[in-house]
């Protein structure tokens, strides 16, 4: 790469303020409002029971399409995208009859019901402790295709500056994803948590230490892959993001074998969220109080550890991330799960998971609040050190997004979880979950590494700086496309790669 397009390249992405948290919300509602409306489509129309190319390309507009564009060419109106999304799925919900109904009334024929009550009786106890939650499959699948967009978007003049990276204090688009990302693999590490608790209560590192190695292993050299191919194609890169030779992958190779510890801790669920809370603290308190906050930002890189300072210390924040989203999916992943709070024990048990997910929204908004305002602590947000109010701004951010994608599900398809086997409710649950979001859900690493590469290879064989605004907008669209193709390929081979 010639040198001073390499230069424009770096300073494109470099020394920016980002922009509004509330516009960030409002860009982000697009993919809830989207499922809304796929939701809508399906309980009354069953328009994507039947997946042919109209449903298909459907599903790909809305469910890509619609975060596209929300971070391209409707990024100046997002409530304008919002409303377009929202509005026909009101329409759809208040005027026409949900399609089931007629599938009810055949049930409920003499014999029929009588049969279904029998499998009910029998399939009780055959149910899955931890049930598929197409809420969560659908939460997740919109956040990788929101990441895949925004790193190649990003490199193009139709997606706003205030949408990249910022350089140090600040919020914006890509600065929430980083952290979703991390919040998301915590959520999703609850399972395996969960099952390994119930076949063996009592956990030692020991045992827990050669399953981590096995995740880590796999980032690791993706890590080493990305390291050798920026340095010897000369990529453009932005240093200060994570260091010279730190990158993403370092940080999530590192996850697991602390989480490996972390896992053979007392099995209080609140001791998840005290340990983040509390090793954030600590981490915001030293960047304050001492000089690590100056020598994160302005020392030299003169020694190994000072170029890759940004990596090895945000770690902390990005831990803290982790072990909240494994907190919330200790939560709301189990069928049954004894509500800890009074409040929510009132609640029916149909409600209780997005009750839980409203009160750990408000409990991290508030913090949030208490650790930014001016008349109280007044630390600011940093992506780049990963600091305490960044970490409760991610939390806070996810645990309101899950809590609109449950009611969606809740109020859309109130009899998820009522099946009498497991068959049926697995069968529900396709029912209810977009088949291009579950695609990008089962291989997200998978295809979140497919992006990279291809964001690589488009960034070296085209002037991203300098392309027309429909030539973005053709580029973009034919590169989600691909990741979509790949993504549903895979998903009707039942292929899941596991990295």
């Amino acid at each position: 790469m010639a040198q001073n397009y390499k230069s424009l390249k770096e300073d494109f992405v470099s020394n920016l303020s980002g922009g509004g948290i509330w516009e960030i919300n409002y860009v982000t509602a697009v993919a809830p409002a989207a499922v809304l409306l796929w939701s809508a489509l399906q309980s009354r129309r069953d328009f994507f029971s039947h997946y042919g190319s109209s449903a298909l390309t459907t599903d790909f507009l809305l469910n890509a399409g619609a975060i596209l564009a929300a971070t391209t060419i409707y990024s100046s109106a997002p409530i304008a995208l919002n409303l377009l999304l929202i509005l026909p799925a009101i329409s759809l919900l208040l005027f026409l009859p949900p399609a089931s109904r007629v599938r009810q009334k055949k049930l409920s024929q003499p014999g029929t019901a009588n049969a279904t009550s029998e499998n009910r009786g029998r399939g009780q106890d055959s149910l899955q402790a931890l049930p598929e939650r197409p809420f969560i499959t659908h939460w997740r699948g919109s956040m990788m295709v929101v990441t895949c967009v925004a790193i190649l978007a990003v490199d193009f003049k139709v997606f706003p500056r205030r949408f990249a990276k910022v350089e140090t204090w600040g919020t914006s688009l890509m600065d929430m994803g980083v952290g979703s990302f991390v919040f998301a693999a915590g959520l999703l590490s609850a399972r395996p948590v969960l099952k390994a608790r119930a076949t063996s209560p009592s956990m030692n590192v020991g045992a827990l230490m050669p399953a981590a190695a096995r995740h880590s292993a796999p980032l690791l050299v993706l890590g080493l892959i990305r390291l050798y191919s920026v340095k010897g194609l000369d990529y453009a890169e932005h240093v200060s993001e994570y260091g010279v030779h730190w990158n993403f992958f370092f940080t999530l190779a590192l996850l697991p074998p602390f989480t490996a510890v972390i896992q053979t801790l007392p099995q209080s669920l609140s001791s998840v969220h005290l340990l983040a809370l509390a090793a954030t603290s600590i981490y915001e308190l030293v960047l304050n109080f001492t000089s690590l906050k100056a020598y994160i930002l302005t020392a030299p890189r003169d020694t190994l550890m000072s170029q890759n300072r940004e990596g090895v210390f945000s770690f902390v924040g990005y831990m803290g991330i982790f072990l909240i989203g494994q907190g919330v999916g200790l939560e709301i992943l189990p069928r049954k799960n004894p509500a800890t709070l009074k409040l929510v024990a009132r609640v029916s048990p149909k409600y209780q998971v997005l009750a839980r997910l409203l009160i750990w929204s408000a409990w991290f908004s508030v913090l949030l609040f208490l650790a930014t305002s001016y008349n109280t602590l007044g630390f600011q947000i940093s992506r780049r050190l990963a600091n305490l109010p960044y970490m409760l701004w991610v939390s806070a951010f996810n645990c309101a997004q899950l809590a609109v994608f449950c009611a969606v599900e809740t109020l859309i398809f109130p009899g998820l979880y009522s099946a009498g086997d497991q068959q049926t409710e697995m069968r529900r649950c396709r029912h209810a979950t977009s088949r291009i979001l579950r695609a990008f859900n089962t291989n997200g690493l998978a295809i979140f590494l497919l992006a990279n590469l291809l964001t690589g290879l488009i960034n070296l064989s085209t002037d991203t700086l300098h392309a027309s605004r429909a030539r973005a907008m053709v580029t973009l669209l034919v590169y989600i496309v691909t990741l979509t193709g790949v993504a549903t390929s895979l998903q009707l081979k039942n292929v899941s790669i596991k990295l």
